[in-house]
């Protein structure tokens, strides 16, 4: 009979743990282990480490994982040939223990590729529901934009361009029974930095301006479609450049368009 260390480092054990051994052989482990602690403790060691085996297979089976395994099992000085069989034997165990290691990180592979694509799905519905709510929400301002514009009940002024700027052109939208005014600014370039265009409804005899609102948020209404103030009894309508936050007159230096009723 073999002392417990040579018998250790035959390898026999590892397949005693892989549960390939015939009757035989594993009732002579069994005996060897009850009577040597060490052979008894060796098992135990290696079957720890086939159990951290399979945790290092999680999601995906690695060369790094296969060869730290591999060493904590046969780093016992090599393994010491009994008989052809054992060879054999030893082969066909690894053999399986990798495709068992192989499957299972295969399938956390396609577990994880799963999950990933429920995510991507997941968040290409929602950027879907962001463009059509975006969607209804222009289609909501432009019905809103053209129910203005085609009201018969509108009363439409046409400002030119002035001095300043004579490319720039503005129309207001005026209905006298609901006192409603819009002013469609998409002829006026986009105000510079720190400025504003101020709305006027004017009295030309004396002439007296009276401001009905700010175009402000320029950049943000790609309309450019603006509700103003109530204007009255209004004769012609101006549009100035202003500082931010208007002028208790207008700035004639700076009168962008200018129209009578």
């Amino acid at each position: 009979m073999m002392e417990a260390r040579e018998y250790i480092e035959s390898g026999i054990l590892e397949l005693y743990v892989f549960g390939i051994l015939n009757d035989t052989e594993t009732e002579e482990v069994s005996t060897m282990a009850a009577k040597h602690p060490e052979i008894k403790h060796e098992i135990l060691s290696i079957e720890k480490a086939v159990i951290s085996l399979s945790f290092s297979m999680s999601p995906y089976l690695s060369a790094a994982n296969y060869d730290r395994i591999r060493t904590k099992l046969l780093e016992k000085h090599g393994v010491v040939e009994m008989k052809p069989r054992s060879n054999v034997a030893l082969f066909i165990g690894w053999a399986a223990a990798v495709v068992l290691m192989i499957g299972v990180g295969y399938q956390y592979t396609q577990l994880d590729t799963a999950k990933n694509q429920i995510v991507t799905v997941e968040s290409e519905r929602r950027d879907l529901e962001k463009e059509f709510n975006s969607l209804q929400i222009d289609k909501q301002k432009t019905e809103s934009v053209l129910a203005i514009i085609r009201d018969d009940n509108n009363t439409v002024v046409t400002l030119g361009g002035q001095a300043v700027s004579p490319e720039s052109k503005a129309k207001v939208y005026w209905n006298k029974n609901t006192q409603s005014v819009y002013v469609d600014a998409a002829g006026l370039p986009e105000p510079p930095e720190g400025m504003v265009y101020q709305v006027w409804a004017l009295k030309l005899n004396p002439l007296t301006p009276t401001s009905i609102g700010l175009l402000e948020d320029f950049k943000a209404n790609d309309a450019r479609l603006f509700p103003v103030n109530s204007t009255g009894e209004a004769e012609a309508f101006g549009i100035t450049l202003e500082p931010a936050g208007g002028s208790p007159t207008p700035t004639l230096e700076q009168l962008y368009t200018l129209g009578k009723v």
